[in-house]
């Protein structure tokens, strides 16, 4: 009873701090821009942090939906790490794929020349029909992996992969998720100025947690 009623406490209370930080960072000028300078100076130490803190919460939230009550995910440090390992890799990710469009239009590969709209687009699309999926279920096979430490059960690699269901898992988060809301919304994500696009990649990983947590409740 003490614990549940710490998680009851102490849950809502992180999401609500981390959520109103962000906002309030970003609305305030000077944070805004100390903000910015630190996400241009030391963006994989930023990546850690946005992803970490902000797709942890989307996640303490999913849970709690599904439990109908405060409720937190197991082995919950293990999942904030993961998700600030995720952050890093999406950091870079993003300036690789945006770099490759921007090339690839240059050199008439690919139409659009200098049109905005199409480099975001392009590079949406490049970056989640390729890497997305790679990502999202190297992310599906963590979760699973921590559920059966978690449950004192075989944790080897097989055994992982055979207890995911594969097939909800790419009917829903990559048929359905990524054309219906990932690409559009990274197509906004790379048409904003750079230093605007961390801060939607920030927002957008809170939804990320919430979109991978409830994927696992759809596809049961």
């Amino acid at each position: 009873m003490r614990n549940k009623s710490k998680a009851s406490f102490w849950l809502p209370f992180y999401v609500v701090v981390t959520i109103i930080g962000f906002a309030l960072i970003l609305i305030i000028p000077q944070s805004r821009e100390v903000f910015k300078g630190l996400s241009s100076g030391h963006p994989y130490i930023m990546g850690f942090i946005k992803f970490a803190l902000l797709a942890t919460a989307g996640e303490l939230i999913a849970s709690s939906i599904r439990a109908g009550k405060a409720n937190v995910p197991v082995k919950i440090v293990a999942r904030f790490v993961i998700w600030g390992l995720i952050g890093v890799w999406i950091t870079f990710m993003m300036k690789v794929f945006s770099s490759a469009a921007a090339s690839l239009m240059a050199q008439g590969i690919i139409p659009g020349k200098d049109n905005a709209f199409l480099r975001a687009f392009y590079t949406s699309v490049f970056m989640n029909t390729s890497f997305g999926p790679t990502f999202m279920a190297f992310h599906k096979c963590t979760d699973q992996w921590l559920l059966l430490k978690h449950q004192k059960e075989d944790s080897s690699l097989p055994s992982v992969i055979n207890s995911i269901d594969w097939t909800g898992f790419v009917s829903f988060t990559i048929f359905k998720t990524v054309p219906i809301f990932w690409i559009p919304a990274h197509t906004v994500t790379f048409m904003l100025p750079g230093q605007y696009q961390v801060m939607m990649a920030a927002a957008l990983s809170l939804v990320l947690g919430l979109i991978l947590s409830l994927s696992s409740k759809k596809a049961k």
